[in-house]
C-alpha cells in the first residue's frame, strides 16, 4: 500500500510533476523540465527514460542555446484532447493531441437565434466527423474544452444572462455536451479562451501576466496573473465592457449607461457608418476599408481604439500587466487601431505601468478561442490516469 512521504509516493508525484509540465508546455528540453519543476537533472533523466519506455514520452534530438538537446514531449498516442468554440454566429471544433498539435479544425456558420439543444445537436455532430476523419478512435478523447459567449457561474456552472446567446441563459453547457459525448467537458467563456490561446500558442508566449481584450458584438477581457487565467469567485473577473466612461452615454445591456461596451462593441458602431456605407456593413468589411484608406472607417476604427485605451489604462492600474494582446477582427486593422490604444493608456495609465506595457495584435485570429479551449482540457487534465495506463505497472513498484 502506498503511504505518504514514502519512496514510492515521492516518486510518482515527480513523475506527474514532470508529465504535468510537458503536456503544459507540449515539448520542452530535460533542461528546461528540471527548471520549471526544480527537480535535478539526474532525476529529470531517470523519469524521462522511464516515461519514454512506458510510451508516455517521445524524445527528439534538437538544440538549445548552441548545444545539443533532446525535446520532450507527450507521446501521441497518449490521448487526444478537443476544443469547441460557440461564437455569436459561428461554431468551431479543433481535435489535437497531447503534444500541443492540431490534428483538424473546421467551423461552419451559426444562426445565433438557435436554440441551446439546436447548438448542441451541431457540435455534437461536428465533433464526431472530425474525429471520423482524423481516424482517431473515440476512446482516445480524454476531454473537451468548451468556449461560450458569456459568463459562466462558477458554482452553478450555469451560463449567465446574455445578450448574445439569449435563448441559452440559465444552460448548463458542460453537463449538455458531457452526456451527449461521454467525455469530461470543461467550460470558460470566449475572452478567458482567447487569453489562454494567445498565452500557450500566439502573442502572449513568454509572459506570466497578460490581458486579452475580445471585442465582437460584446467587450470582454481574459486576465492572465502568474501563468494563470483569474477568474474572480464568481466567474465575472474581466468584464471590461461594462467600466463607465459616459455615464450620460446609451444605456448598455446591463442595464447602465455609457459604458466601454456602447462605444466599441459592433451593434453600437455599425450603425455609425451604415448611412454613408450601406446596411449590410460588417466590423470585417469596416477594418478592411480602413486598411484601404476610406476616411470614415479609418475614424470610427481609432475612435474605439482611443475608448478600448482607456479600458486598458484602467486595468493597467489595477493589474499592471505586461502585455495587452488585441483579439477579434479589430485587431486586422494594426496600428490603426493599436495606435490610439496606446495614444490612451500613454495618457490615463500611471507612468510607470503604461512604460512596462507591450500592445500587441493577437497572432491566432479567429482561432484563439477554440485553440484555447484545447488550452484549457490540457490545464484541467490530472495525470494519474494517464501514468496509470501508460507506465508499466512494474516501473511504479507500489507497495
Amino acid at each position: 500500500m502506498e503511504t505518504p512521504g514514502s519512496q514510492t509516493s515521492l516518486h510518482r508525484a515527480n513523475l506527474e510533476r514532470v508529465v504535468r509540465a510537458v503536456r503544459l508546455a507540449g515539448s520542452l528540453t530535460q533542461a528546461e523540465i528540471a527548471r520549471s519543476t526544480g527537480l535535478s537533472a539526474a532525476t529529470v533523466s531517470n523519469i524521462v527514460r522511464e516515461l519514454r519506455e512506458g510510451g508516455t514520452v517521445e524524445v527528439t534530438p534538437t538544440s538549445a542555446g548552441g548545444r545539443r538537446a533532446r525535446s520532450v514531449s507527450l507521446s501521441g498516442d497518449a490521448g487526444m484532447v478537443v476544443g469547441v468554440d460557440f461564437g455569436h454566429t459561428h461554431l468551431r471544433v479543433a481535435i489535437g493531441n497531447l503534444a500541443h498539435q492540431v490534428l483538424a479544425e473546421e467551423s461552419e456558420p451559426l444562426d445565433v437565434d438557435a436554440s441551446s439543444a439546436q447548438g448542441f445537436d451541431r457540435a455534437e455532430l461536428l465533433v464526431k466527423r472530425l474525429i471520423e476523419a482524423t481516424g482517431i478512435g473515440p476512446d482516445k478523447i480524454v476531454g473537451v474544452g468548451l468556449g461560450v459567449p458569456g459568463p459562466i457561474d462558477v458554482e452553478s456552472g450555469t451560463l449567465g444572462s446574455t445578450a448574445i446567446l439569449p435563448g441559452w441563459s440559465g444552460i448548463n453547457p458542460s453537463r449538455e455536451l458531457s452526456g451527449r459525448l461521454g467525455v469530461p467537458v470543461y467550460v470558460d467563456n470566449d475572452a478567458n479562451l482567447g487569453a489562454l490561446g494567445e498565452l500557450v500558442w500566439g502573442s502572449g508566449r513568454g509572459v506570466k501576466d497578460l490581458a486579452y481584450i475580445k471585442v465582437a458584438s460584446g467587450v470582454g477581457a481574459g486576465l492572465v496573473i502568474e501563468g494563470q487565467i483569474y477568474r474572480g469567485p464568481g466567474g465575472t473577473a474581466g468584464e471590461i465592457g461594462h467600466i463607465t466612461l459616459d455615464e450620460s452615454g446609451p444605456v448598455c445591456r446591463c442595464g447602465n449607461r455609457g459604458c466601454l461596451e456602447t462605444f466599441t462593441a459592433a451593434r453600437y458602431v455599425l450603425p455609425l457608418l451604415q448611412s454613408s456605407h450601406g446596411p449590410d456593413l460588417t466590423m470585417e468589411k469596416v477594418v478592411q476599408l480602413a486598411r484601404e484608406g476610406d476616411p470614415g472607417c479609418r475614424r470610427v476604427v481609432a475612435d474605439v481604439g482611443r475608448h478600448i485605451g482607456s479600458g486598458v489604462a484602467n486595468l493597467c492600474n489595477l493589474l499592471n500587466p505586461s502585455r495587452v494582446v488585441l483579439g477579434g477582427s479589430l485587431a486586422e486593422a494594426g496600428e490603426l487601431v493599436l495606435a490610439p490604444i496606446r495614444e490612451s493608456v500613454s495618457r490615463y495609465a500611471i507612468p510607470s505601468a503604461a512604460r512596462r506595457l507591450s500592445v500587441l495584435p493577437g497572432a491566432l485570429g479567429a482561432r484563439a478561442e477554440v485553440l484555447g479551449a484545447l488550452a484549457l482540457v490540457l490545464g484541467e487534465m490530472g495525470d494519474s490516469t494517464l501514468l496509470d495506463s501508460s507506465v508499466p505497472a512494474g516501473s511504479l513498484a507500489f507497495t
